[in-house]
């Protein structure tokens, strides 16, 4: 019951029911079931299925950088903030965004013979298993659902137990096909022949979309008509359904029908291939904070969340969900999680793209801790499909080499689509992927991927930076313009309207570049390659500027004396080299990590207002990776007061003017949030550098037991860790993934002795590890 979630009643909330769906998805499908018991909705999304984006010819505005410096460098700020977001409307350029498109809804209606009891809705998160269940009179019913990583199926199946069968309508539509106020998808078509539902539209780009099921009865009876296919006394109902995108109906009815009918219309069967392959990514890391209260419902844990603590038990539960939630939004071989997941059922979504100046990074940052690595590759092939039209953005914003990566991008097009200038300014979005590549190659030691795949891209994230950044009469580079995301500098906010975020030097865009620089070097020593270019890598390395504080000794977000600190902001970039980054810890410059540290809290004390859901968890990982543990479980403790929905997804802002968030009109879901509470709680177990481990860094107070693992760790070592403070004792299970290797282990700072070791000590220097698990016993304060 741990892994599981349940609510007492169904999704409610007008014209947007989805939102409050419980999750089913492989990676490239995704369900929705809402709950109802009379008339049941099921939405169903493709990965694949975009709608909208226009993409004309991105004109050549690169001459116009020289006037955006110059203004720049006199101060002319305002002037400067809009050259070059003029210059390409002038040229006509009017992009649009493309935005996910739901497929259709599975409606099932039943008819209700006495007043509904015992209504449940659940989730079991290690099987990916959707269930609403109640009894009608002597009758208990069961909708199960799940949707298969094997067959590529939603698998569906409606059970009795006691004296009435089974009365079902079945039906494919457009999603809320009812609602006056959408402008729906053209050619609708849906017919029933036999068991097999058939239904289509057509997508503006001129392709179809659609869905084939098959209804199979049990000792029932069935009758297709024009409103569906009809069941009744029936023991038992399975139905495979089966979607496709960009194709041709005709064409695509026949080969999903051929392909269900050689699916064997067993539940069971077809769930049992499907878990090995769920339960294999789900079970790859465990969390047991041996918290009571597991058999609670969302409702009544948040109602405790609301009255003042939140449950350990409901801390438990949103780590396994953000873990449930990104292994049902990826596949290896498929499209990266978006904010909605594969959950969209707004035909007009805000914000349903994929954005890199934070969510994309935070959505799979859990990803390798949590010991299931290759969920990021769909983001690596994701960004290698789009590379020349980064590189035509480089070339035609900047007039550079390299790729540039927009903020914001949809799989038809990863052109410039947003004309604002804190868009067409940011420059950090390819090196802050890079860090992800590089990490790929740390936590795997997969030398072929660093060689064939991560040194390539980051080399040409590199080749932006050596034309992009010039340099100033101190020497160091220059970075404009520049764009800490997606913060104004404090003398140049007014007001939401006025406000200026165009800038030069913020610390983002050096840290970025630091970063890569660093990787870069490392890594073509370690593949042999490129090896000719480090002493150019090693000449921009020495040109980047050192970081600088305030009067107050904390970070300052921009490195020019043109533009003051303002706190009042959920962005934390400027915090890059502790989080997300590794530049600095408390080992390696312990001056300049409490200036960061300095830096985290200014932060968190300019007030609620300013906050969102992924914001607070984005605050949360650094606190963890500051050893600050019981703050940054208090930040995870303010999301369900004002960004989590009770079926524990979560939104953008607070929507119920509950005064804890940014206010918007708008509430778009943004399972981002959801993702940094996994990683949030993985960054307070272990931190971990190539060849060094950091345990339980920031472990907050109130885990007394608990344990955890295998997390993965950078260099390629597996942690498994069992602790009882109120004995005193941990124990640790450390294993290398591919061979022999020596590394540093630093302990919490209550180490009193290590079982084997001559005396106290903190730090276990050169411990040898290999294939075989070593087993340490701690003993604590």
């Amino acid at each position: 019951m741990k892994n599981n979630i349940s609510m007492r009643y169904p999704a409610s909330w007008w014209h947007s029911m989805w939102r409050e769906a419980l999750p089913s998805g492989n990676g490239r499908i995704g369900a929705s079931v809402y709950g109802g018991i009379h008339e049941e909705t099921v939405l169903l999304n493709h990965e694949g299925l975009w709608r909208s984006g226009r993409t004309p010819e991105l004109p050549d505005v690169s001459d116009h950088l020289t006037k955006v410096r110059h203004l720049l460098l006199k101060g002319d700020v305002s002037k400067a903030d809009h050259v070059l977001s003029d210059a390409l409307s002038k040229k006509g350029y009017k992009p649009k965004i493309a935005s996910p498109l739901p497929l259709g809804d599975l409606k099932v209606y039943m008819p209700l013979r006495q007043a509904f009891q015992h209504y449940r809705r659940k989730l079991n998160m290690e099987t990916g298993e959707v269930s609403v269940c109640w009894t009608d009179g002597e009758t208990q019913y069961e909708r199960m659902l799940f949707v298969s990583r094997t067959d590529q199926a939603v698998v569906y199946e409606i059970r009795r137990e006691g004296p009435k069968q089974v009365e079902a309508s079945f039906l494919l539509q457009l999603h809320d096909k009812h609602r006056p106020d959408i402008v729906f998808p053209e050619q609708e078509e849906t017919k029933c022949e036999e068991e097999y539902i058939y239904y289509a539209a057509q997508n503006n780009d001129g392709t179809d979309f659609g869905a084939v099921a098959r209804v199979v009865s049990r000792n029932g009876q069935m009758e297709a008509g024009a409103e569906g296919l009809h069941v009744r006394d029936s023991d038992s109902v399975v139905v495979i359904v089966k979607l496709f995108v960009q194709g041709n109906r005709h064409t695509e009815w026949k080969r999903l029908k051929r392909e269900i009918s050689s699916l064997k219309p067993c539940y069971g069967s077809l769930l049992a291939s499907h878990v090995t392959e769920h339960g294999r990514l789900f079970r790859a890391m465990e969390l047991d904070l041996f918290a009571s209260g597991c058999e609670l419902s969302n409702e009544e844990l948040l109602l405790q969340a609301y009255d003042g603590e939140t449950p350990t038990v409901l801390v438990e539960k949103m780590w396994a969900y953000g873990r449930y939630l990104l292994i049902s939004s990826s596949h290896e071989e498929g499209q990266p999680c978006h904010l909605y997941g594969l959950w969209c059922g707004d035909y007009n979504a805000v914000w349903a793209f994929h954005m890199v100046n934070e969510n994309m990074q935070m959505i799979y940052w859990q990803a390798f801790s949590g010991n299931m690595p290759e969920l990021a590759l769909p983001m690596f092939n994701y960004l290698e499909k789009l590379m020349d039209d980064f590189r035509l953005n480089a070339a035609r914003l900047y007039g550079c080499r390299g790729i540039f990566i927009p903020a914001p991008t949809a799989p038809d097009s990863g052109l410039l689509k947003h004309t604002s200038p804190h868009i067409v300014h940011w420059t950090g979005g390819a090196g802050w992927m890079s860090q992800h590549y590089y990490d790929y190659y740390l936590y795997t030691g997969d030398i072929e991927f660093l060689r064939k795949r991560a040194l390539p891209f980051m080399r040409e994230t590199a080749l932006f930076y050596e034309d992009f950044l010039t340099v100033g009469e101190d020497g160091y580079y220059v970075s404009a313009p520049s764009i800490s995301p997606e913060n104004t500098p404090g003398n140049y906010r007014m007001d939401a309207h006025k406000s200026i975020q165009t800038t030069m030097n913020a610390t983002m865009d050096f840290a970025i570049a630091k970063e890569l620089l660093i990787h870069l070097i490392d890594g073509a020593r370690v593949a042999d390659k490129y090896v000719e270019d480090i002493p150019k890598w090693q000449e921009m390395l020495n040109r980047i500027p050192p970081y600088q504080t305030n009067e107050d000794g904390a970070i300052k977000e921009w490195m020019h004396p043109f533009f003051e600190d303002n706190d009042h902001h959920r962005h934390e970039s400027h915090l890059y080299p502790i989080f997300p980054g590794t530049e600095v810890t408390r080992l390696s410059d312990p001056g300049l990590f409490r200036a960061f540290v300095k830096a985290v809290e200014n932060r968190h004390v300019t007030g609620l207002k300013e906050q969102t859901g992924w914001s607070i968890t984005h605050m949360a990982n650094c606190y963890a990776r500051v050893g600050k543990g019981d703050q940054a479980l208090q930040c995870l403790e303010t999301l369900p007061r004002f960004s989590l929905m009770n079926n524990l997804m979560t939104l953008h802002n607070d929507w119920r003017g509950m005064g804890i968030g940014v206010d918007m009109e708008r509430v778009p879901v943004q399972i981002d949030a959801n993702m940094g509470w996994t990683s949030a709680i993985q960054e307070m177990l272990l931190f971990s550098l190539p060849g060094e481990l950091h345990i339980m860094p920031a472990l907050p107070s109130r885990w007394k037991r608990g344990k955890a693992g295998p997390l993965l760790a950078r260099g390629g070592v597996e942690c498994l860790m069992e602790w009882d403070m109120d004995k005193g004792e941990m124990g640790l299970t450390i294993v290398s993934i591919d061979r022999e290797k020596q590394i540093d282990i630093l302990l919490p700072p209550t180490v009193t002795s290590v079982k084997g070791y001559p005396k106290s000590q903190q730090k276990l220097k050169s411990v040898r590890i290999c294939e075989k698990p070593l087993h340490l016993q701690v003993f604590l304060k």
